[in-house]
């Protein structure tokens, strides 16, 4: 054995490597700063591992989740959506087993019954390939894994308002993707959920009392084009004595919005009946003239 150095790393010639003492033992990184000097806060510095167990397989694995401070908000939409600064926590709202393919949106995991238990294991445990994720989610990685709750929630016959509030969650991920026909797709699936839970499911939903429920369901048949009926649910906030006046006034915003665009549109269609009126006149008259000028040859 030849003479060892005296590098960190001296002693491994040996082992194959011998040009490895200008490997540095600590690299310097430069953290990125804001304009204050302050270090720049990074989605992965807003994450960590929570030890979960599966209650349909009593699997414990991690899951990835968002800190308590991670969360700043920078706008809430019409309809409940909260966009995010840094990291969005939608990202990270469904668990999943990966040895069973159970999963489910945070709230709901660990309520399960046993018939549900059952459903899971022998409608999705067969056919689950799992996966491997990476440590920060992206939004297709959101949609696939609220598309595999949405699926466990199907299987085990869940409440309406479970799977409504599923798809309304994938319709807000398609908007910020600005796919209209799935943002769509899934909000009317969201709308069809919500009046079946508001009629026969016990409130509050998700926290939303029964005129925010209300609220929602005219909102998002506003957003789908449906006036008449977001008018009526709008209208039942509206005139309500008992609903609270911040939900009531999102009620007259948004009612009045729907007045402003059928008052549009109805602009827009005597504007067009007027532009084809007077395109047929014009055709008329380049007819009389034609036969005009044919007689008057004659």
């Amino acid at each position: 054995m030849g003479k060892e150095g005296t590098g960190i790393f001296s002693g491994l010639e040996d082992l194959g490597f011998t040009n490895v003492n200008n490997v540095e033992l600590y690299q310097k990184h430069e953290k990125e700063k804001t304009h204050d000097g302050k270090p720049k806060i990074t989605e992965d510095m807003l994450l960590y591992d929570k030890e979960i167990v599966c209650p349909v397989c009593e699997n414990k694995f991690l899951a990835r989740t968002v800190k308590t401070n991670g969360y700043r908000m920078k706008k809430k939409d019409s309809d409940f959506y909260i966009k995010y600064d840094i990291i969005n926590p939608y990202f990270y709202d469904v668990l999943l087993c990966n040895v069973c393919g159970y999963a489910a949106m945070k709230s709901d995991f660990r309520k399960l019954r046993q018939f549900e238990i059952e459903s899971v294991q022998k409608n999705i445990t067969p056919k689950w390939h799992g996966r491997k994720y990476p440590p920060i989610y992206d939004i297709n990685i959101a949609i696939q894994r609220y598309k595999l709750s949405l699926l466990n929630y199907s299987i085990i016959d869940s409440r309406s308002s479970k799977k409504a509030m599923n798809c309304l969650k994938l319709s807000w991920l398609y908007r910020e993707l600005k796919d209209e026909k799935n943002e769509e797709l899934f909000r009317q699936n969201a709308i069809i959920g919500f009046k079946d839970a508001y009629l026969n499911e016990g409130l509050p939903i998700y926290g939303m009392d029964n005129f925010t429920v209300l609220y929602l369901i005219g909102e998002l048949n506003r957003r789908s084009g449906n006036y008449d009926e977001a008018l009526k649910y709008l209208g039942d906030v509206i005139t309500s004595r008992i609903a609270n006046k911040r939900i009531k006034d999102m009620a007259v915003t948004q009612k009045d919005l729907i007045k402003e665009t059928l008052k549009h549109n109805e602009a827009a269609e005597k504007e067009a009946e007027e532009a084809e009126d007077n395109n047929d006149n014009s055709e008329d008259k380049k007819k009389t003239g034609f036969f005009s000028k044919l007689f008057n040859s004659l």
